[in-house]
């Protein structure tokens, strides 16, 4: 319950930063952070390559999972839905990476790593004037735990957020 009171603030505390933009309209910057709920549930960044490529990533706590989580990915976006005076909305999907430490319980024995190929697939509500992007996704991990019983496994993620740009 703290956590979801923590969210709500900051995403009030988002839009009250960028109400002043909204009046007169605003170019964005490239770089974008915020906050992701979900699996991870944490914080987020991405930064615009070109129009159309970008590099995001997120650390967080990972709740289905039990542990800790991080990825990065490269997100391309072959498709817009639409776009609208005030928004556009692209698909973006592409490659990455995630590292998690699972905690299996309370002895150390129970906690290990595992390293993985990671495939995402997303839409994003990119505001037009304000600086603030909304998104969902989804991400299909293919993992190795290191530790003599795990090996390879198959893990799924799923999360929406939202990002203020610089």
């Amino acid at each position: 319950m703290k956590l979801a009171t923590s969210f709500v603030f900051a995403i009030i505390a988002l839009g009250i930063a960028a109400a002043p933009a909204s009046a007169q309209g605003t170019d964005k910057g490239s770089f974008g952070a915020g906050i992701i709920a979900g699996e991870p549930t944490g914080i987020t960044v991405r930064l615009y390559l070109k129009n159309d490529q970008a590099v995001q990533a997120a650390v967080g706590s990972a709740f289905i999972g039990n542990g800790l989580q991080g990825h990065v990915d490269y997100c391309f976006h072959p498709w817009i839905l639409t776009e609208k005076d005030t928004f556009t909305l692209p698909v973006y999907l592409g490659p990455g990476v995630r590292l998690i430490q699972y905690y299996g319980g309370r002895g150390a024995d129970d906690n290990y790593y595992a390293l993985g190929l990671r495939a995402v697939i997303g839409i994003v509500f990119d505001f037009k004037n304000v600086p603030l992007d909304a998104f969902l996704e989804a991400g299909g991990v293919l993992e190795y735990g290191f530790r003599d019983d795990k090996g390879f496994g198959v893990s799924v993620n799923f999360g929406g957020g939202v990002r203020y740009y610089f």
